[in-house]
């Protein structure tokens, strides 16, 4: 999904224009920013001035030369070692690797409301020809001018580009899912531990979970907080063993794994007593006794979707928009859920399950 800016002009303003702008050459623009000598004091600031009024960054000028494009890629990304994050940008990484690009990463650091705003100049005045923006945490309002192509994975802050792509699998519809497993196998209702409220993704699953309730007339339980770790996920465990609780969708696979430690510290049988379904599919999620239900975010799948979709917008600018398709989605059960002991059948074995339509 795509949107034009809000001027309908997707060129960006010109060493030329700058010159124009502030009465000078072209050439005299180029010494000034390349920091050269001869050229004084006030015809400096008189350039810098008129750059800054008309939007030029000095990247431009070198977008300007031969092909008009340096063939790089920006990334702006959360700097953690979450499974999630860490395993979208290996799989942009690739991407653009294959897409022939060279790739410009740059981290932010969760709290910082400055962060993306940062990244995104910085990006901009390496002179990237697009950017993907792999941000997961809501940090306020922000309003970005950008002037080329933007690719999002997640929700998207205010930006004001030529071009904005949405891609990737919207974890509300994973969520739901998973909930919707737990209910097929007769379990009246499902518990949630969720990831922390600022993280896109944690609200869009627990409204996943939210909404497979609703739809079937299930009470609505309580939601725990998490924080994405097996210690939290471990924590909301020895909450809930107390109660009368048969099924949990945990918002990630670490809180799902430490959630059946505490269950079994508390003398609870998975899945024989609570059934527990998790959330990528991490490497690890198979080998946990018991072997983690969980539902799988197609990383490579998104990112290498996304990218086309990106590298299209920047070498046919005036091209309509491709089909982005939709990633594959499923749900792998293994041995971590079955029906509830009132109604418990045998011969449970791991399959995958495609996404209701």
């Amino acid at each position: 999904m795509t949107r034009s800016s809000r001027s309908g002009n997707t060129s960006a303003p010109s060493s030329k224009d700058v010159a124009l702008a502030a009465g000078v050459s072209q050439k005299t623009v180029s010494r000034v920013f390349n920091n050269e000598q001869y050229v004084s004091a006030d015809v400096r600031r008189r350039v810098q001035a008129a750059a800054e009024e008309i939007g030029y960054r000095p990247n431009n000028a070198a977008r300007a030369l031969a092909s008009g494009r340096t063939r790089s890629i920006g990334v702006v990304t959360l700097g953690t070692g979450l499974y999630g994050p860490a395993s979208l940008l290996v799989g942009i990484e690739r991407a653009v690797q294959n897409a022939g690009y060279a790739l410009r990463v740059v981290s932010t650091l969760e709290g910082d409301p400055s962060g993306v705003a940062g990244a995104v100049e910085s990006l901009l005045e390496q002179g990237v020809d697009g950017i993907v923006l792999s941000e997961p945490i809501d940090e306020g309002p922000l309003s970005l001018q950008v002037d080329v192509p933007v690719l999002v994975f997640g929700a998207p802050p205010s930006l004001d580009a030529p071009r904005i792509i949405t891609a990737g699998v919207v974890s509300e519809e994973l969520a739901r899912l998973a909930t919707d497993h737990l209910l097929d196998l007769g379990h009246e209702t499902v518990h949630h531990i969720a990831g922390p409220r600022r993280w896109y993704a944690a609200r869009d699953r627990a409204e996943g979970w939210r909404k497979a309730l609703r739809a079937r007339g299930a009470v609505e339980p309580p939601v725990v907080d998490g924080d994405w770790s097996a210690r939290s996920g471990h924590a909301a465990g020895k909450a809930l063993a107390g109660d009368d609780v048969t099924a949990v969708f945990a918002a990630n696979d670490d809180m799902a794994i430490g959630l059946i430690r505490a269950l079994l510290d508390a003398g609870k049988r998975v899945p024989g007593d609570v059934s527990v379904v998790g959330f990528d599919d991490t490497p690890i999620s198979a080998y946990v006794t018991p072997p983690l239900t969980t539902v799988r975010q197609p990383f490579d799948e998104m990112a290498s979707t996304g990218l086309r979709l990106l590298v299209h917008a920047i070498e046919q600018p005036r091209a309509g928009d491709l089909d982005p398709g939709q990633p594959p989605i499923e749900i792998l059960v293994r041995s971590s859920t079955a029906p509830p002991r009132s109604r418990t059948t045998s011969g449970h074995e791991r399959t995958a399950i495609p996404a209701r339509e």
